[in-house]
């Protein structure tokens, strides 16, 4: 509990919460006072109040880091969908529908929108009966209570693959030295989009990026796994209290934190590396150690990697190159490599042809007829 938290007065018999994600380290303080915490979730279109979970303080066995929404109140029906309204999987995200006795008609003169919105219950055998789409993005907890991952307005796709925001701020917010967390797509129009967390830590035991990437790869898909975290003291808010995502500042393009100490290039072509990295991940600074994912690379980066190489070098790499050679250090190692054996081609060739050259033209044909002979040979 901090210490400008207050004890509530003594008659106060429960409290609830509503319209907005409640921080779950305010709700672990909350824990201490004793009183039951009823969070409520509901929108105007289905009579306010529509999905309930009441946190008892004297449960130990309580979910209070995962601070659901519950389950729906009497005369009231939710269902998790996905795009083909059909039910997901236990644990799996879609957008929850909900349908009962206090589903509202319809919008005032705005058919369209009520369309769109009330849509055609698809479970039902009832003529007429609708759900509303509401819009946000929600999962069963083994438990069957219902958890609350944020709008669909922030599901994105990131490199191809479908991500949804909420969902990496909810496993983010279970680490227990995480206090809030905001993960947005940075990154220029039209270009190529990084995920980017900013979190809210304890201060006196701040983890690392490492153990919070870490974290998230235990939970989450490799894709879903911010590249860059900014570590903030307090989210900035709006006027009316909510987090001004906005206002969050643009991550800087300095070398994030990693595991290995910077090495700066030792060669020419670990020089030419460096930049060719710098201008593709938009970071000022990058060791020859780096592992290339690490520093928020990906597959179709790594094709502009072997484009550029291909530019510099003249020499043309397989993409899985990248893949086996993840840092600047092996990759000129390759390079190197492949331009050794190039040049090697390029010598025996032109001893060859040196070769050819001194020999008369029956010598010639005499030494082509040799090698026909020998490689049917070898074929049969």
């Amino acid at each position: 509990m901090t210490e400008t938290a207050e004890a509530p007065p003594e008659p106060l018999r429960f409290v609830i919460i509503g319209g907005e994600n409640a921080l779950r380290d305010r709700v672990r303080e909350w824990k201490e006072f004793g009183i039951p915490l009823i969070n409520a979730y509901g929108l105007t279109e289905v009579a306010v109040t529509s999905i309930v979970y009441t946190m008892e303080p004297d449960n130990e066995n309580e979910s209070w880091w995962e601070f659901p929404i519950g389950r729906p109140v009497a005369n009231t029906r939710a269902y998790i969908l996905d795009k083909e309204l059909q039910p997901v999987p236990v644990g799996t995200v879609g957008e929850l529908y909900i349908g009962g006795e206090g589903l509202a008609r319809g919008y005032f003169n705005r058919p369209e929108l009520t369309s769109e919105k009330f849509v055609p219950h698809p479970f039902s055998a009832e003529p007429g009966e609708r759900l509303y789409k509401t819009g946000d993005l929600v999962r069963y907890l083994a438990d069957g209570n219902i958890e609350n991952l944020g709008r669909i307005d922030f599901q994105l796709k990131v490199r191809g693959f479908r991500v949804e925001l909420g969902e990496i701020e909810a496993a983010l917010d279970q680490h227990p030295a995480v206090h809030e967390s905001v993960v947005v797509a940075s990154g220029p129009a039209g270009g190529d989009k990084r995920l980017v967390a900013y979190v809210v830590c304890d201060e006196s035991q701040p983890p690392s990026v490492h153990e919070l990437k870490g974290f998230l790869k235990e939970r989450l898909p490799h894709y879903m796994v911010p590249p860059i975290f900014v570590f903030m003291s307090a989210m900035p808010l709006s006027p009316n209290g909510k987090i001004d995502r906005p206002a969050l500042p643009d991550p800087e393009q300095t070398r994030p934190e990693l595991q290995v100490e910077y090495v700066a290039p030792r060669t020419e072509i670990e020089a030419a590396l460096t930049e060719i990295w710098m201008q593709l991940l938009g970071l000022e600074q990058i060791g020859i150690f780096d592992n290339f994912f690490d520093l928020g690379g990906h597959s179709l980066l790594a094709t502009k990697v072997v484009s550029r190489v291909r530019e510099t070098f003249a020499v043309e790499l397989p993409l899985r190159t990248i893949f086996e050679s993840p840092t600047i250090a092996q990759l000129s190692e390759s390079i190197a490599n492949e331009d050794k054996a190039d040049q090697e081609e390029i010598e025996d060739f032109a001893e060859i042809l040196a070769t050819l050259e001194r020999l008369s033209e029956a010598e010639t044909s005499a030494l082509l007829k040799e090698k026909l002979e020998t490689d049917a040979t070898t074929t049969v």
